[in-house]
């Protein structure tokens, strides 16, 4: 059985705001990790952050894009491992936005967690998309 994050958050800005803040890599730097994505189907891209030993993960998310909506819907493939081109995790991101009382409604879904072997990464990841959706959050009251 397959485990799923699954969050929604509300932000005061328009979609347009919140999407750049899930496509430019300056802006994704700023709350997740730095990156060489592009916002092109089919672009294969990295997230690098520092060594993660106690996740087991080298600190390097293996990602392409699978589906683009612009301002509405973005999708990419997350993969992870201890290194040495060994990957333990393959998931799938889906960030969904809709308009929503003068605002934007975001969704977020990370699914293809298995139940037991997964259950760090999980635990880890499902608190870290809502410290670091928050961070979009202080960035923007900041504004």
């Amino acid at each position: 059985m397959m485990k799923t994050i699954r969050h929604q958050f509300y932000f005061e800005q328009p979609p347009e705001v919140v999407w750049a803040y899930l496509t430019q890599p300056e802006l994704m730097a700023l709350w997740l990790m730095k990156s060489n994505f592009k916002l092109e189907m089919g672009y294969e891209f990295q997230f690098r952050t520092g060594p993660m030993p106690q996740l087991n993960i080298d600190g390097i998310f293996h990602c392409k894009v699978q589906e683009i909506i612009p301002c509405k819907k973005l999708v990419y493939s997350w993969q992870c491992g201890p290194g040495e081109g060994k990957i333990e995790v393959d998931s799938l991101v889906v960030w969904q936005l809709n308009a929503k009382d003068n605002g934007t409604e975001l969704l977020l879904e990370h699914s293809g967690f298995r139940e037991i072997a997964d259950l760090d990464l999980y635990n880890g990841f499902n608190e870290g998309w809502v410290k670091n959706v928050q961070k979009i959050m202080d960035l923007l009251k900041e504004k």
